[in-house]
């Protein structure tokens, strides 16, 4: 049949009415996939802090002051950089358990201070929020605007288990990724917690091998109270944080130490009890608090980062041992203790 304009059959409104049909009876499609982000495993990325005894940052250091160790065979440093403020994605992973409830106020303040600080609204800084009660939940996805992740911490209220692991897990695998990481920006996440885990389904070892595979730098702020948390928490915070060479900050923990507001008095029974007080420990928690944000904030943005590609057989994927030493002495060098060389189905997390 030959087709006439004064058939009225190709009008504008019967082509829209034709595919307003087809869109009806066609199948739904279904979003596009984010694909899995395969990070390289020819080349090891190793952020390093030297600091002095008195835990004073060391920034004028040159490539030929570094020696790696790679199995304890030294390895040529195929790249070195000393620049402040490089690119970086930084994880925020928050306690939202039972056990944060007493100092909550301070350490949802601490956390939003941290987030301002560490992204200042350059794009080359990025970010994302993980709380973790009784399971762990992405409430922020990857962005440079610190407000979104702002506005959600002060939101947030703490109650329920811990689920630590599983948030850690989550940091790792699901989440969207920045062009170029872990080379450029790197990966650090930082918890905001006791170290406790009673909830999750995945492991310290598990979680930990996974950080090391992504090249994630983890630091630790503790809401441990006054020396009073277990030291298997805090055993489990340090092995996370030394792991891959990051630090733990201990705010809370010998704040009342010569501050009159904050003694250790008898009570009538007899027995000796605490008396938070006002005034002078409000003032040293506040600082203390403040420090260990500046402390983290200049772990992060006074690095060293060293990359070299080591000599690897193709079916190894056992984890290999990493040794930094400085030629200078007196000093604390902090770098990861160990990588894996190849990634597994379950270590990549999605890219953009």
């Amino acid at each position: 049949m030959t087709l006439k304009a004064a058939d009225n059959w190709l009008t504008p409104r019967s082509i829209g009415l034709g595919i307003a049909l087809i869109a009806l009876l066609a199948p739904a499609q279904e979003p596009a996939k984010l694909e899995p982000f395969k990070s390289t495993t020819s080349e090891v990325i190793v952020p390093v802090t030297v600091t002095t005894q008195k835990g004073q940052f060391v920034s004028d250091l040159d490539k030929e002051d570094f020696r790696i160790f790679d199995n304890g065979q030294e390895q040529s440093i195929e790249y070195f950089s000393r620049e402040r403020n490089q690119p970086v994605v930084v994880g925020f992973l928050m306690d939202l358990s039972n056990s944060t409830r007493t100092q909550w106020k301070d350490y949802q303040s601490a956390a939003i201070d941290l987030v301002d600080t560490l992204l200042p609204g350059d794009k080359k800084f990025s970010g994302y929020l993980i709380g973790f009660s009784t399971q762990a939940d992405l409430m922020v996805n990857t962005t440079s605007d610190s407000e979104r992740i702002v506005s959600k911490l002060r939101t947030l209220k703490p109650g329920g288990g811990a689920a630590l692991y599983d948030a850690l897990y989550e940091a790792c695998t699901n989440r969207t990724l920045v062009k170029g990481e872990p080379i450029e920006p790197r990966r650090v996440v930082v918890i905001i917690g006791d170290g406790h885990d009673n909830s999750s389904k995945k492991t310290l070892d598990e979680v930990l091998e996974l950080a090391q595979r992504q090249l994630v730098t983890i630091y630790g702020v503790s809401t441990s109270a006054y020396g009073f948390g277990s030291d298997a928490d805090d055993d489990n915070l340090v092995k996370l944080a030394l792991s891959t060479g990051g630090k733990v900050e201990y705010p809370l923990q010998n704040v009342y130490r010569d501050i009159s507001g904050y003694l250790e008095v008898p009570t009538d029974g007899g027995n000796y009890a605490y008396d938070l007080g006002t005034g002078g420990y409000a003032t040293a928690k506040l600082n203390n608090i403040a420090r260990a944000i500046a402390n983290i904030t200049g772990e992060v943005t006074t690095q060293y980062i060293l990359r070299y590609i080591p000599d690897i057989p193709a079916d190894s994927k056992n984890q290999r041992d990493i040794r930094v030493e400085v030629k200078l002495p007196n000093v604390q060098v902090r770098a990861r203790r160990f990588y894996y060389p190849f990634t597994t189905a379950d270590t990549t997390a999605h890219s953009r």
